[in-house]
């Protein structure tokens, strides 16, 4: 079958991992790999009892090793492990008592198709600690989920229409070495080469 979904699953408990596999096997929509072939799986599923440090690990080496899409079925989940397995790159969780068949599948095919798995009371939870990291965290900072300021976004959308320094400077009412000043902060926070690239890095990322 042409849209076989090649996963590799992995568990520290030999039992857990055989008998994810086990579920899996029979799907003639999935093709199980060996650990020899992380590279040749489209999804990795990790199995475990919670979000630790040993499994954040052990998803990034995957990712590393060329299967950027990770999902987590695990026993338990809190606020904490939740956004570490975020911040990880995981893009699908189930906990271990709904990782049936076809929802072990579904989760696979989001997770190839670009889409995440997450149970409807966990994202609740995540959105709460997205908004708290944003009021707690970035907002006094004057940052955003984007990395930019709303100054640097002002600036940037300027020079995307085509204003120089001056002109940036005189809109918006600074001085022109505070415009530099931004434009500086921001090739060297996310490693850009001069103005016209981080104008089109904005755009391309779709921040302004």
């Amino acid at each position: 079958m042409q849209d076989r979904i090649s996963i590799y699953v992995y568990a520290r408990d030999p039992i857990s991992q055989t008998g994810i596999a086990a579920q899996l096997r029979g799907r003639p929509e999935v093709l199980l790999v060996g650990d020899g072939e992380i590279d040749d799986a489209a999804v990795a599923l990790l199995v475990a009892d919670e979000v630790d440090d040993e499994l954040l690990r052990t998803a990034k080496a995957i990712q590393r090793n060329g299967c950027p899409r990770v999902v987590l079925v695990v026993t338990r989940l809190d606020d904490a492990g939740l956004l570490s397995a975020v911040e990880a790159g995981v893009c699908g969780m189930l906990r271990r008592g709904e990782a049936h068949p076809d929802a072990l599948v579904t989760a696979a095919r989001n997770a190839l198709n670009g889409d995440g798995t997450v149970p409807p009371d966990l994202l609740g939870r995540l959105l709460q600690q997205v908004g708290r990291l944003q009021r707690q965290v970035l907002t006094p900072r004057g940052l955003s989920f984007t990395g930019l300021t709303e100054r640097e976004v002002d600036v940037l959308k300027l020079l995307a229409d085509g204003c120089d320094t001056n002109e940036v400077a005189t809109r918006l009412c600074y001085s022109e070495r505070t415009v530099k000043n931004v434009v500086q902060d921001i090739t060297r926070r996310h490693n850009l080469r001069n103005r016209t690239h981080a104008v089109a890095y904005a755009l391309r990322q779709g921040l302004i």
